[in-house]
Formats: C-alpha cells, structure tokens, sequence
C-alpha cells in the first residue's frame, strides 16, 4: 500500500506579498496541489494525506469547489485531511456544511476519531484545530490498537504553542506512521514511523532548501513502512548567497560576480544576498539594477570600508577626526558601534568644513 505525505499547502497564501513577482508565487501556491493530484497519480497510490494548513485562512466557498475538484480527479485515490491552526475550523466556517467528493475524508471534530478503508486494512486516525493555538501535548498518549489493522495518525503541530510533539512518544505509539504538519522543513523524526512532510512549496525566503512530499510504502502483511523517500515538487527554491568583496572590488565587478551566481543556480529561484568583507572606502555599492533583473528579495551589506584608523590618526592627532578615531575605536566593537566609527569617518573625511 502506497501513500503520499503532505500538509502546509496554505491554499490562498500571497507570498513574498511586496515583490514583483507575488501574484506568480500566489499561483504557485495552488498549482503546487495540483501537482501533488498528479503525483498521487503517477506514483500510483491509495491514500493521500494532509496533515493540515491545506488553506491558508477560512476557506471560502469557491476555495473548497476548487480543490474538491481536484481531489474527484482521483477518485480511487483516498484523500484524508486535518485542520490546522491557519484553517482551523470555526462556528461560521463553511467546511461544516460542504459536501465532498465521496473519496475525501476531512475530520471536522477537535476530538481524536479515525476512518476504516476496509479494502486497505487501513485505519487512519486524526483531529482538526478549533483554536489558534493547542499548548498541550496531545498524541504523546495516544496509542494504537492491537487490532491486526494498518494504523496511521494524522496530527499538526510541533512547536510550544501549536501541539508540542516528543519523538521517543511516537516512536513508542504502536502507530505504523505518524503523518505530521505545521514545520515547513521537512524533517524525519522516526525512521519509516514519524516524519513531518514540510511544505510542498516554499513560503517565505526564510524557508531554504528543497520542498516537496513523502511517498511512503507499507508492508500490508508486517504492517510496517518499508521505505520512505523524499519527492521534490516546489517550482523554486529560496537561496541564500555570501558574496565576499576586499577592498579592490568594484560596483560593476559585484553586479557581475552575483548575477553569475543567479545564472549557474537558475534564474527561477529567489535570492537573498549578503556581501561580507573589507570594501574601499570610497566604493558604496548599488545594486538596485540587479532588482529589475533578477528575483532578488534581500541584499544585506555587511561589508565595511577599510579604513587605515592608525594612519589617519598620525594625520589627524590634533582635530575632529583623531578625537573621533581615539572615542570610538576599541577592541571588541559590537556591529553597530562599528557602523557609527565608519559612518562618521566618512563623514568627517568628506566634509568640506574646519574640523578643528
């Protein structure tokens, strides 16, 4: 038997909401479960499960017509789904009155009940968010039966205020896996028994690395998960660069070196940059052209002038700048007490008034 992990879709979702390119990330956002309809397709699979966070917010009616209809393309496909703390389920929420297609199984009680797919000897069990937020930790009790059944739990959270989970209690709950969502990263707890599936797309530039979903195989006669594997599916990833400067390094040349980087990692993926060194004091680099070309989300420039502070001070023991240089500097400068001794220097080097 065959299944496939995900959870975090966050259907309606507008990332990166004040760039260029938010609108194409908000389609990517849907498409990324239609391209899960399809693996479950491909990968020829009899459960898909969402381990919450499939929208965003409160769905709206048109939202559950739409990804209803895409959960009817697969109607041999079992699609079983949880709440999360994002589309929790509220007094008003349309999901109480809305009619699925008949292979979908969403849980709508806060309590813990399960569905039995005879054919499959699979029960999978699981609950949906009514609240924002659950501090306690709710399944590290929970146990399996000893009923000759696949079990298979179905649970969101991970963090101290949304359902804090312990490994070594899921490894112990007699569940033949435990299909986890709610972290973005996708994470094996367990080996073949407890994993969280991450986000099939990436959210925010914060989320680095591959994202995609778990394909699981079970042992229909030991009841146990014999492989788990890891299937990419994101149309993009967020990558963060360090580009090093010294002080030769020219504007033009670190336009160059970063929009090399782009082109050799793919100019589909979105960036974030931070420029690290000792940079001429005289360069202030501008990369704002770079924005109108690439995907960039962040440009950090930690770089800092090289500044010879005993030359200057052997010129300037008797003014404004040998005083400023002999007030600021000392060992062990924090970041900023760094910014305001260059900032200054550069000040006083460039004014044209007696400084004295």
């Amino acid at each position: 038997m065959r299944f496939i992990h995900t959870a975090d879709i966050h259907w309606g979702m507008c990332p990166d909401s004040d760039k260029p390119w938010s609108k194409e990330r908000a389609q990517a956002v849907k498409d990324s479960l239609k391209e899960i309809v399809n693996q479950a397709k491909e990968q020829d699979a009899d459960i898909l499960l969402i381990a919450g966070d499939l929208f965003h917010r409160q769905p709206l009616a048109k939202d559950l017509k739409e990804v209803n209809y895409l959960f009817s393309t697969i109607p041999s496909i079992r699609v079983v789904i949880i709440a999360g703390n994002h589309d929790r389920i509220r007094k008003s929420s349309v999901l109480l009155s809305f009619e699925w297609s008949p292979n979908v199984t969403f849980f709508m009680s806060e309590e813990l009940t399960s569905v039995y797919f005879e054919d499959l000897n699979t029960e999978i069990h699981g609950f949906s968010y009514y609240t924002a937020e659950i501090h306690e930790n709710r399944i590290d009790e929970v146990t399996a039966p000893d009923d000759g059944r696949i079990h298979i739990l179905l649970a969101h959270g991970g963090d101290a205020t949304h359902m804090p989970v312990d490994k070594q209690a899921l490894a112990r709950n007699g569940f033949t896996y435990t299909a986890l969502g709610h972290i973005h990263k996708p994470e094996i707890l367990v080996e073949n028994r407890a994993a969280f599936c991450g986000s099939p797309e990436p959210l925010d530039k914060t989320e680095t690395g591959k994202h995609g979903v778990l394909v699981g195989d079970i042992d229909m006669g030991q009841r146990v998960v014999t492989s788990l594997s890891f299937l990419p599916i994101s149309r993009l990833q967020y990558i963060p660069l360090i580009v090093n400067v010294s002080a030769g390094t020219t504007n033009m040349e670190l336009s160059s070196r970063i929009s090399e980087e782009i082109q050799k990692r793919g100019t589909e993926n979105i960036y974030r940059f931070r420029i690290r060194g000792m940079r001429d004091p005289e360069i202030t680099f501008d990369l704002e052209a770079l924005s109108s070309r690439w995907m960039i989300s962040e440009i950090i420039d930690d770089s800092e002038p090289q500044y010879d502070f005993g030359q200057l001070f052997s010129e300037h023991p008797g003014d404004m700048i040998g005083f400023y240089i002999q007030a600021l500097q000392k060992d062990d400068m924090s970041p900023i007490e760094k910014k305001a001794l260059y900032y200054g220097i550069n000040a006083l080097l460039h004014t044209t008034d007696e400084r004295s």
